[in-house]
């Protein structure tokens, strides 16, 4: 009998293309000369932690991949292509080549439906990648040496519904965890996710996006929202978090509405743990954060409202 699976651990991984294009990474056609590098650095320390926990898969749940009916899985051996960001081709144009866990992906398909929920595999061998899950993938492991899935945002969630919404990502939660229990697998999660999401409607100096002089939170506002959410998760207040969410997501925007963060602490059965904080800085003027959830020190599930819902 096959050892059951885990969820070693979670983070909050960010997607801003901006962050690749300051890595220069072969794969990346623009050049740059930097920037960004507080949310670099924190990526740098995130993958000495993935790297020493030997996850067997990546599962990514990015808002960028959106679907209008149901939820969809990568369900193709080995995915491949040339992605680019349609809002920023002069930044990201970038050469993917990846493996996909199939069994695995064919495991929360399963789960999904048990749960009553419409989801859907993505078995299009031709299939474009989307940038969220480029970028997070990317700044996660480099390497590119570990199998990943990457999950759709479902229309319904991203358009932030507190009855709806929520509900179904907890469901997507449910099903992830089980999938990984069964199929026996060492899992990180990654919630592809900015935190407070206006931003600026243009860049300052098209010619020099990396200029860091000119980056800056959106507003102070936003600022307070991103470190009182950031606070909670650094204290492991899970009760709390969760009430101010849809409170968060009203008055920042946060892109968390897209459903990955609530998918993920669901799957996690919403860990009582203090998160760590690796680095907070902007992109165009969007918080952002690298958060971690070390499910491997003795994580106790919440015993809370939200656990086992």
């Amino acid at each position: 009998m096959s050892q059951k699976g885990q969820i070693v651990s979670g983070y909050i991984a960010p997607h801003p293309p901006h962050l690749v294009y300051g890595e220069n990474p072969p794969q990346n056609i623009p050049r740059s000369t930097g920037g960004w590098e507080v949310l670099r650095w924190a990526y740098d320390n995130v993958r000495e932690k993935i790297k020493a926990q030997k996850p067997d898969v990546i599962i990514v749940h990015t808002p960028h991949w959106m679907t209008m009916v149901g939820h969809h899985i990568t369900r193709v051996p080995r995915l491949k292509g040339l992605s680019v960001d349609p809002i920023f081709p002069h930044l990201f144009r970038y050469n993917f080549d990846t493996a996909i866990d199939v069994d695995l992906a064919d495991a929360i398909y399963d789960e999904a439906i048990a749960e009553g929920m419409t989801a859907k595999k993505m078995t299009n061998p031709n299939f474009r990648l989307d940038y969220g899950t480029i970028v997070t993938s990317h700044m996660l492991n480099p390497d590119w040496d570990i199998p990943i899935i990457s999950l759709s945002a479902n229309n319904s969630p991203y358009y932030f519904s507190l009855n709806v919404g929520i509900e179904e990502m907890f469901k997507l939660g449910r099903a992830t965890r089980r999938a990984i229990e069964k199929t026996g697998r060492r899992a990180v999660l990654a919630a592809s996710n900015t935190l407070s999401h206006y931003h600026f409607d243009r860049e300052p100096d098209p010619n020099l996006p990396e200029d860091m002089s000119k980056e800056h939170v959106f507003s102070h506002q936003n600022y307070l929202w991103d470190m009182r959410v950031l606070q909670l998760m650094r204290e492991g207040n899970m009760d709390e978090l969760m009430k101010v969410l849809p409170q968060f997501i009203d008055a920042t925007s946060a892109e968390v509405k897209s459903g990955g963060l609530f998918w993920m602490l669901a799957a996690m059965d919403f860990p009582n743990i203090p998160a760590k904080v690796h680095g907070y800085w902007s992109v165009i003027a969007t918080g952002n954060a690298v958060v971690e959830w070390d499910l491997t020190k003795g994580a106790n599930g919440h015993q809370g409202a939200y656990a086992h819902a």
